[in-house]
C-alpha cells in the first residue's frame, strides 16, 4: 500500500525538469538575494518592497526601494530602462502583495521576479532589517 506521498507517482524527470526550471524563472529565494546585495559590483536587479510606507518603515530589506504595487505605473516605472530585472517582495507567504506587484509588471512588458517569503522570510533566514524611509545598504 502506498503512502500518501507516492500515491500519486511523481511526474516523470523530463517533466519534472520543466517545471522547477519554470519556477527558478519567476522566483527567487531570501539567501540567492542576499548574496547579490553583497556583490562588489552590486546586484544586477532592482529589489522593490511592494508593502504600504509604514510597513516599509518599520522595517524593510536593505537596498529595497518602497514602491507600493498600486503606484508602479507605466510612467512611473519608466525611470528604468525596459530590460531591468525586477525582484518584488511583500510580508511574506501570507500576502498576495508580491504577485499583484509582479502581475503589473509583467503586463507592462518587465521582467520581474518575486522573492520568496518576503521579509518574513528575510528574518527568518536571520538577515539584517533596515528602518526608515530610506532604503539603506546591506553590510556584510
Amino acid at each position: 500500500m502506498p503512502s500518501p506521498v507516492t500515491e500519486i507517482p511523481p511526474a516523470p524527470s523530463e517533466l519534472a525538469a520543466a517545471h522547477f526550471a519554470a519556477r527558478l524563472a519567476f522566483e527567487t529565494d531570501c539567501s540567492d538575494v542576499h548574496a547579490a546585495l553583497l556583490r562588489a559590483d552590486g546586484p544586477d536587479f532592482v529589489l522593490v518592497d511592494v508593502r504600504g510606507p509604514a510597513l516599509y518603515r518599520a522595517g524593510h530589506v536593505p537596498g529595497a526601494l518602497g514602491l507600493p504595487h498600486g503606484k508602479m505605473t507605466e510612467r512611473r516605472m519608466a525611470e528604468w530602462p525596459d530590460d531591468t530585472v525586477f525582484v518584488v517582495y511583500c510580508a511574506g507567504p501570507h500576502c498576495n502583495g508580491a504577485d499583484r506587484a509582479a502581475l503589473r509588471l509583467a503586463r507592462q512588458g518587465r521582467p520581474v521576479k518575486i522573492m520568496i517569503g518576503g521579509v518574513t522570510g528575510w528574518a527568518d533566514e536571520g538577515f539584517d532589517v533596515a528602518t526608515g524611509d530610506e532604503p539603506g545598504r546591506l553590510t556584510r
